[in-house]
C-alpha cells in the first residue's frame, strides 16, 4: 500500500476528502463481502486460499502501512518471488478494503511490461491477503545512483525515459498511478544492466477521460498543486515524474520545507529554483523539460507521449556525459537516508502503537513537549511514552528521535 500524506491539518484545505474520509457504500454487493457473517472477503477472484500449499514465506523484505513484503519461494521449483501480505485486521475502513482490491485488479489488468513488476498469483485466507509478485532484488533507484562513482545528465535522461514509459502504459490502460516516487522503483537484480521496475500500485486508481478526483493522496514532495486543490486527473503523474527529474539533476526536491504544510505552500506557488548547483550548468533542454513537466496548469503540462518526444529524451544518448558533481550524489544520499529514517520511525509507531494511539500521535507529542519549545528531547519522549503506558525499547526511541530531527 502507498502512504497517505500527512497527519490531520498538516496540509491545506478541507480534510473531509482525505484518504481516511472516503467511505464506500456498505450496502454495495461487493463491499467487504462476507460468506458466513464472519469472514471478510477482499479479493474477487484469488488464485487460491492457502498460500503455503504453493509457497514458503521467508525473511521480511519491506513493510508498509498495511502490509509486510516477504521473500517467497515456490515449493516445487525453488524460484524466488516477493509476497506482499496484508493483514485483514488492519483494513478497518471501507476505503482500505477498496484499496487492496483495486491494487490487485490494476496489477492484473496491466499488460506485461519490462519496467512494471508482474503480479503472479493472489491468495486470501481468514487472516490476510497475499499478493505474489516478481522479486526485484537490485535495490532502490537512488541507492544505486549514490553507489556509482560517476553520475551524469545522460544517466538521468535514461531513468526518466523509463519512468515515463511506465506512466504512458498506465495512462493508456486507464490507470493513474498517484504515488510516483523514487522508492517505488526497484532494479530487477544486482546487474549493471538490470531493468528498473515500478513496484507499488497501492494508491493507483482507474480513471476515465475527463474524470476528476478529490482525494489528497500520495507523498508530500511529489504532489501536484491540483491534488492539494482536490480536483485532478492523470496529469498529476507527469508532475511527480518532473519532481523526480529535478531531484535526479540536483539532489533535492524542487519544493522543499521543514513541514508538510510548508511543502504544500511551496507546491502551490510552483516557483522552480534553477540557481541551485549544478543546475546552471545543466543543458537548456533538460531545464526546459522540467519547466514543462512542472507547469502548474495541468492543461498546459506535457502528456506522457510529449515528454517521451521531447528533445532531451529523444537525444538522451547525446545528453552530456559529464559528472554532475559530488554535491548531487551527497544530497541524494542525505535525502535517501532521511526518507529511510522516517520509514523506520513509522515502522516503530506501527509496532508499538494501536491504530487509535497512532491517530492521535500529534496531540501526544505536543503533550510531551513540557517546555513548549515545539521540539521534544529524548528524555521527554521516553517519559511521555511511559505516561501513556506505551513501552518502547531504547533503540526504537532513538530511531524516532533521529527521524523527527533529521
Amino acid at each position: 500500500m502507498g502512504n497517505c500524506c500527512g497527519t490531520g491539518g498538516t496540509l491545506i484545505g478541507n480534510d473531509k476528502n482525505k484518504r481516511g474520509f472516503k467511505i464506500a457504500n456498505p450496502f454495495s454487493i461487493d463491499y467487504g463481502h462476507r460468506h458466513d457473517g464472519n469472514e471478510l472477503v477482499v479479493l474477487k477472484e484469488p488464485t487460491g486460499r492457502d498460500i503455503k500449499l504453493r509457497y514458503k514465506l521467508g525473511r521480511e523484505l519491506g513493510r508498509g502501512e498495511f502490509g509486510v513484503t516477504y521473500l517467497c519461494t515456490d515449493n516445487e521449483t525453488g524460484e524466488a518471488f516477493a509476497c506482499k501480505s496484508i493483514l485483514k485486521k488492519k483494513l478497518r475502513a471501507a476505503v482500505d478494503i477498496e484499496d487492496v482490491r483495486r491494487e490487485a485488479e490494476i496489477m492484473t489488468v496491466m499488460p506485461e511490461h519490462p519496467n512494471i513488476v508482474t503480479l503472479k498469483e493472489t491468495y486470501e485466507d481468514d487472516k490476510a491477503v497475499h499478493l505474489v509478485m516478481e522479486l526485484c532484488g537490485g535495490g532502490e533507484l537512488f541507492d544505486r545512483i549514490v553507489a556509482r562513482g560517476h553520475y551524469t545528465e545522460r544517466a538521468a535522461a535514461s531513468v526518466i525515459k523509463t519512468i515515463m514509459e511506465v506512466v504512458q502504459m498506465c495512462h493508456k490502460h486507464g490507470v493513474m498511478h498517484r504515488d510516483l516516487k523514487p522508492e517505488n522503483f526497484l532494479f530487477a537484480n544486482k546487474k549493471e544492466t538490470a531493468p528498473l521496475k515500478a513496484i507499488d500500485f497501492g494508491l493507483s486508481i482507474f480513471f476515465k477521460p475527463g474524470e476528476k478526483f478529490n482525494e489528497i493522496v500520495g507523498s508530500p514532495y511529489y504532489m501536484a498543486p491540483e491534488v492539494l486543490k482536490q480536483s485532478y486527473g492523470p496529469e498529476i503523474d507527469i508532475w511527480s515524474a518532473g519532481v523526480i527529474l529535478y531531484i535526479l539533476l540536483c539532489g533535492v526536491p524542487p519544493f522543499w520545507a521543514e513541514t508538510d504544510h510548508g511543502v504544500a505552500k511551496a507546491i502551490l506557488k510552483s516557483v522552480i529554483d534553477f540557481r541551485r548547483d549544478p543546475l546552471p550548468k545543466v543543458s537548456s533542454n533538460a531545464k526546459d523539460l522540467i519547466k514543462r513537466m512542472l507547469h502548474p496548469d495541468p492543461k498546459r503540462r506535457l502528456t506522457a507521449q510529449q515528454v517521451l518526444d521531447h528533445p532531451w529524451i529523444q537525444d538522451g544518448k547525446n545528453a552530456p556525459n559529464v559528472s554532475l558533481g559530488e554535491s548531487v550524489r551527497a544530497r541524494l544520499k542525505q535525502f535517501t537516508v532521511m526518507n529511510k529514517l522516517k520509514k523506520r520511525a513509522l515502522r516503530v509507531i506501527a509496532e508499538h502503537l494501536s491504530v487509535e494511539e497512532a491517530s492521535g500521535i500529534i496531540e501526544k507529542f505536543q503533550a510531551m513537549d513540557t517546555s513548549n519549545r515545539g521540539k521534544i528531547t529524548i528524555q521527554e519522549l521516553r517519559l511521555g511514552l511511559r505516561k501513556l503506558g506505551i513501552v518502547v525499547p531504547q533503540d526504537d526511541i532513538q530511531i524516532l528521535m533521529d527521524a523527527v530531527s533529521y
